[in-house]
């Protein structure tokens, strides 16, 4: 009677043994902190570094322009430009075609 009790308890701990070996294999291939989490990262990382770099070339961009219609140095083409796009403003001896 010993013998069978002995087995069942074996086969109850090789059961749960298993049980949890296939618990710690899901969650480091699927959890928060798996395998393919980690790659999910790595690609929105990637993503947000294109979105950063973008974003810096475009806030140069702005300090550019913003350097060029300044007191310390002023661009008359750039200021000219900006006069015709955002006030509308055209010479008298110039033609609009829309």
């Amino acid at each position: 009677m010993k013998t069978q009790r002995f087995s069942i308890a074996s086969l109850m701990i090789f059961a749960l043994a298993l049980v949890l070996g296939f618990y710690f294999a899901f969650a480091a291939v699927q959890g928060d902190f798996g395998v393919f989490r980690r790659v999910q990262i790595k690609a929105e990382a990637a993503q947000l570094v294109a979105e950063r770099d973008r974003l810096k070339a475009e806030l140069e961009e702005l300090n550019n322009r913003t350097y060029r219609l300044s007191d310390a140095y002023l661009d008359l083409d750039l200021l000219d430009e900006q006069v015709r796009e955002v006030l509308g403003y055209i010479r008298a001896d110039e033609i609009v075609i829309r």
